[in-house]
């Protein structure tokens, strides 16, 4: 790891978790694609998420299916880029693994971090964690920095790619600012419209003023 990573990760402090809302601690990494610098990605929705460890039944299977649906990410203007304690060696014999065994090749960035330094910015782990058998978080970061999803799941359960996109779409469309999604939305169903916030905009609703559901005319 190069001394980048040091230097910015202290961005965050290690004795709290990160938090909805909070601005994501900016670094410096090598990855399998050269050195990737997390600032540089404004503009761009940015899914950061670590695994436990390369060579791991439940993190293979998430990176063939994450690498098979990069497409659908890009065409939503998202970044993707994993995270391991691996050193970058191991990252590369894991793809090339990955990619001899199964025939899938992994196009994001896989980012080294053996001190640890990036998931404690983070809050992936305790600062007196001694391993990192826990990690396998997601962190959703809008173009200008923010992080606006967290997801945790134990190692021995693998994450839904299909929720990853969905999640998305969904950040993307209260983006707009005009309504809300519900439980399950997906693109094209129905949205939420804010509940009134007055008498006379209660009185108006009806008696569904505090769910009122309407065809999303920007799906």
């Amino acid at each position: 790891m190069n001394d980048r990573i040091a230097d910015a990760c202290p961005l965050a402090p290690l004795s709290s978790a990160l938090k909805i809302g909070d601005a994501a601690p900016d670094f410096t990494a090598r990855t399998t694609q050269g050195d990737f610098t997390l600032s540089d990605m404004r503009g761009r929705w940015v899914i950061l998420f670590a695994h436990p460890a390369d060579f791991t039944p439940v993190c293979t299977s998430e990176f063939i299916a994450i690498a098979r649906a990069v497409p659908q990410f890009e065409a939503m203007n998202c970044a993707l880029a994993g995270l391991s304690v691996d050193s970058l060696p191991a990252h590369l014999a894991w793809l090339e693994a990955i990619r001899t065994r199964f025939g899938v090749t992994i196009s994001f960035p896989v980012i080294e971090d053996p001190s640890l330094a990036i998931a404690r910015a983070y809050g992936m782990l305790d600062v007196d964690a001694r391993n990192s058998a826990t990690v396998r978080a997601a962190y959703f970061i809008d173009p200008h920095g923010i992080v606006r999803v967290i997801t945790w799941y134990p190692a021995t359960v693998g994450r839904s790619v299909a929720e990853m996109l969905r999640v998305l779409a969904a950040l993307q469309r209260v983006e707009q600012g005009d309504v809300m999604t519900p439980e399950g939305w997906v693109p094209g169903a129905d949205v939420v419209l804010p509940a009134g916030q007055t008498q006379n905009e209660v009185l108006a609703a009806g008696p569904d003023w505090f769910m009122t559901m309407q065809r999303d005319t920007r799906g």
